[in-house]
């Protein structure tokens, strides 16, 4: 029995319909079975952490060591006297510039002239007396014995004489150096008793910075390298490092710093805080930004950086220098791919993805002026 054409039109299609669905469930079966498989595989490996950095190149910068210091003045002396007596006059102004061997305080003279022409009298009589002697030696009616005396006296009477010029002299309390008479202690008619005060001189050219630097930054600092300080005051004053302190103080376990400039007529006062920047020579630095720094688990400062195949590493650091566009520091070597997004979820070791930098947003133009009519 012959099938007619169109059921073998018919057939065909059916067993192409049911060979089509076959190989779509067969296919089906198979790529979800690779998907899960994929999945598995997925969930043993964790993915790796991301990070930004930023490249930072070694560049060789002049270091600093920056202390918080206050200007002193050089020298500052509590002037005394060395004899008792009433203050008669008081020349100098307090607050004046006095130059050295001013009178400060002059005490009344009393009986100390009258001392001295007593003591000048004494003095022609012992010269006269030594002259006779000499010509009745000369005679054969002095002894040489009695030469020697009378010379003897007239040595005598000569530093009685001094002796009362000192004594007189010692009635003028002068300044002992060019500075700033800054305080009167005796007005006129006080009464000095040896070593009591007149007044207090200090000296403000030269002047001096003075500061105290930590322990790990006094090895920096060497005597005779150039300093300046910005004063709170405005303006700045620049010297020279005289001393660094080779013994800490035993509370704070900083060294004390003396820097000396010049201040032309005294214009810097004593006491004004100062802002200091002692040079500290030369060397390899690099600019990073002030967020980058971390604490690694012995406490130390420092910053994250990635090595080859972006393994973090750490590198401890010291701080050189601050600035607006970030911190100078010197520790890291060459050009160096540090951490500045991230840094504080990662750790030593470890291999980290890199993610390219944010762009940078220009800023807005400012608005223009409107045109003047």
């Amino acid at each position: 029995m012959r099938l007619k054409s169109s059921y073998l039109i018919a057939l065909g299609i059916v067993g192409a319909t049911v060979l089509f669905l076959a190989l779509l469930f067969v296919l089906n079966h198979t790529g979800g079975r690779n998907n899960a498989q994929a999945s598995a595989r997925n969930a043993g490996a964790p993915e790796l952490p991301m990070v930004q950095v930023s490249l930072t190149p070694q560049i060789l910068r002049p270091y600093a060591v920056a202390i918080r210091g206050r200007t002193e003045a050089a020298r500052v002396v509590s002037v005394r006297s060395e004899t008792a007596g009433i203050v008669a006059q008081v020349p100098a102004r307090e607050g004046a510039f006095v130059a050295r061997g001013a009178v400060l305080c002059r005490l009344s003279v009393d009986a100390r002239q009258a001392a001295l022409d007593q003591a000048r009298a004494g003095l022609r009589a012992r010269q006269l007396q030594y002259e006779a002697s000499k010509r009745l030696a000369e005679q054969g009616f002095r002894s040489e014995t009695q030469v020697l005396q009378d010379r003897a006296n007239l040595d005598a009477a000569s530093a009685g004489v001094r002796q009362a010029q000192v004594t007189l002299e010692q009635v003028n309390i002068r300044a002992p150096f060019s500075g700033v008479f800054d305080h009167r202690d005796a007005e006129v008619g006080s009464y000095l008793s040896p070593g009591q005060p007149c007044g207090t001189v200090i000296e403000l050219d030269p002047l001096l910075i003075v500061g105290d630097v930590p322990e790990t930054r006094a090895g920096d600092i060497i005597v005779g390298a150039p300093a300046t300080g910005r004063l709170v005051s405005g303006g700045a004053i620049s010297g020279q490092v005289r001393f660094v302190a080779r013994d800490a103080d035993p509370q704070t376990r900083t060294y004390r710093v003396e820097i000396v400039a010049r201040n032309p007529g005294a214009a810097v006062r004593s006491g004004i805080s100062a802002q200091v920047s002692v040079s500290g020579g030369s060397g390899p630095a690099h600019l990073v930004p002030v967020t980058t720094l971390v604490l690694d688990s012995a406490g130390r400062q420092g910053v994250r950086f990635l090595t080859t195949g972006d393994v973090v590493a750490f590198a401890p650091v010291t701080i050189i220098e601050e600035s607006p566009q970030g911190i100078w520091v010197s520790g890291l070597t060459g050009d160096v791919r540090v951490v500045t997004v991230g840094q504080s979820y990662v750790s030593e070791g470890q291999r980290v993805r890199v993610a390219a930098a944010p762009p940078t947003r220009a800023p807005a133009p400012a608005p223009m002026a409107p045109a003047a009519r």
